[in-house]
């Protein structure tokens, strides 16, 4: 009997490792940047690839962006930019599955873009 209890006890913690605790964590939310050797307007185009690595989703995900400017044409409903804080939202009022979220920035310079916020969908 002792031992089922210990076997039982085992397998209980080690679902629970492998499953998390349900919650995603802006942590989770990797950023890369890179230029696409084109130019726009005099300014080096930047692609950027947004993913949720969590296996939730996760919605009003923010990423500190000081200073962000662009040239280029950026959909509002991708990424959008809080003029004056510093912070751009990504999909706004959306859920950002295990999907991949990109958008493309013409500056003179790559903006740093890091997770800062976010809300988990995991129940």
């Amino acid at each position: 009997m002792a031992n089922s209890t210990k076997i039982l006890i085992i397998v209980l913690f080690l679902v629970l490792i492998f499953q998390g605790n349900g919650t995603c964590l802006p942590s989770d939310i990797s950023v890369r940047q890179a230029q696409t050797g084109i130019m726009v307007k005099g300014k080096s185009e930047w692609s950027v690839t947004v993913i949720n690595k969590c296996e939730c989703g996760q919605k009003n995900v923010i990423l500190s962006c000081p200073g962000f400017q662009t040239v280029e044409y950026i959909d509002l409903l991708v990424l959008t930019p809080s003029i004056g804080t510093g912070y751009c939202l990504i999909k706004p009022g959306q859920i950002i599955y295990k999907d991949v979220v990109n958008f493309k920035y013409a500056w003179d310079y790559s903006f740093s873009f890091n997770p800062i916020s976010s809300q988990s969908t995991c129940s």
